[in-house]
């Protein structure tokens, strides 16, 4: 899935301002330079003018911010490297722990939007990629993995 449709889901999601958006990618290193102005060219759509394109890096440091946001950061912990490559399960996976979200809420946030998944195929979305029962997740699964989730959060 395309880092800035991603980006634009969880800011609706969760209601944040251009300015908020900037400060919580911060929050996984502050020294990462990102401004109020970078994340409203990164939330515009494709096309319009100003448009800037979400780099991996930007994303993975919003979803990490977005954790430590969400759950704050544990005293003593040393600072997480940040992902060079963001998968659709990377995604998937850091907005699980963000929510802190169990294997029930999972699979009931798949089920409201109709797109029903099997614990097996849950469990395949975690598992490392060199793993025989690995899965991809693909482009379609984290659309409906984002609906459902902005529904829960939103509520409707």
């Amino acid at each position: 899935m395309i880092n800035n449709d991603v980006l634009r889901s969880v800011r609706y999601m969760l209601d944040l301002s251009d300015r908020k958006v900037a400060e919580i990618t911060r929050m996984a290193d502050a020294a990462f330079p990102m401004e109020a102005q970078h994340a409203q060219a990164m939330l515009r759509k494709e096309g319009e003018p100003g448009y800037l394109e979400c780099p991996d890096s930007v994303l993975a440091h919003f979803l990490d911010g977005l954790i430590v946001h969400s759950r704050g950061r544990r005293e003593g912990d040393p600072q997480r490297a940040i992902e060079k490559r963001i998968t659709n399960n990377l995604v998937l996976k850091k907005l699980r722990v963000a929510f802190e979200l169990k294997d029930e809420d999972m699979h009931g946030i798949f089920e409201e939007v109709d797109f029903p998944v099997t614990k097996p195929e849950m469990s395949a979305l975690f598992r490392q990629p060199g793993h025989k029962n690995y899965r991809a997740c693909g482009d379609q699964m984290l659309r409906n993995f984002l609906k459902g989730l902005t529904r829960r959060v939103r509520g409707g």
